[in-house]
């Protein structure tokens, strides 16, 4: 491979292109990518994350098809409408069939959810493949008790008549284990939603710790209650939105910022 082949992709600047407001939804989504990256979220090119850009259309942003979540930034992010039109592609690279399917299906009957994430991350779709799926074992997870969905597999997200049976699955909740396929969480802003993907992501991990403890020392897992389960849940659904993760949002971004400063460009 060439050496040229490795150099930082460059993007012409799309920021005097577009309303401030889309400017810092692009700039907020590509933190979002990037931080994925560093978490270890990724599936090569193979998953995607979305955001609604402000205004009266449906129209929402999404990565690049054959980027890497590290090489994702404010402008290289791709502007389409819920039909599959591009609108804005600085970078020229087109996106993925499955992630316009998945997320174009979420933008069009969600109009309150802004960002909407999802990935195959090991522990996502080892959960995604059993039968009862998420367990309530942890603190983490108890945020999605009696308010997370499940959407039977199809096939690779492909066919645009699976949108509809996604939407009605996903009904009114914001999370959604896509079953042996991975993990979707929405949010009503992108700080919201990366909240909502660490504390599913690691609650996925904890479990199939706890299982395969339990597996090995034949001792029993112990389970919260239901009563504790759902009033922790309305508890965290009453303080739910962008500023409950205002502690931990900008301090994601302090570590971008130093770190990857071109995520803004």
């Amino acid at each position: 491979m060439p050496l040229d082949a490795l150099a930082p992709l460059e993007t012409p600047s799309v920021k005097n292109e577009v309303s401030p407001e889309e400017w810092e939804i692009r700039v907020e989504l590509a933190a979002l990518y990037r931080l994925a990256a560093k978490f270890d979220y990724t599936d090569l090119g193979g998953t995607h994350f979305s955001a609604r850009v402000p205004g009266p259309y449906d129209h929402f942003l999404i990565n690049p098809f054959g980027l890497l979540f590290e090489e994702i930034c404010a402008s290289n992010l791709v502007k389409l409408d819920v039909d599959g039109n591009i609108l804005v592609d600085a970078g020229g690279h087109g996106v993925n069939a499955a992630g316009f399917t998945i997320h174009s299906a979420v933008h069009m009957a969600r109009h309150d959810l802004v960002c909407v994430a999802h990935t195959h991350t090991v522990a996502g779709m080892a959960v995604s493949c059993l039968k009862d799926g998420v367990l309530p074992l942890t603190q983490h997870v108890l945020r999605f008790y009696s308010r997370l969905s499940y959407h039977d597999y199809e096939g690779p997200a492909t066919n645009l008549d699976e949108r509809e049976r996604l939407v009605a699955d996903l009904g009114q909740n914001n999370n959604m284990v896509l079953r042996n396929h991975g993990l979707m969480c929405g949010g009503r802003s992108v700080p919201e939603t990366w909240r909502n993907l660490f504390a599913l992501e690691k609650s996925c991990e904890a479990q199939l710790q706890a299982m395969a403890l339990s597996n090995a020392t034949g001792r029993p897992l112990k389970f919260v209650s239901q009563e504790v389960a759902q009033a922790t849940s309305d508890k965290v659904e009453r303080r739910s939105g962008k500023e409950t993760v205002s502690r931990d949002w900008p301090t994601q971004l302090r570590r971008l910022d130093f770190e990857e400063p071109d995520y803004k460009l």
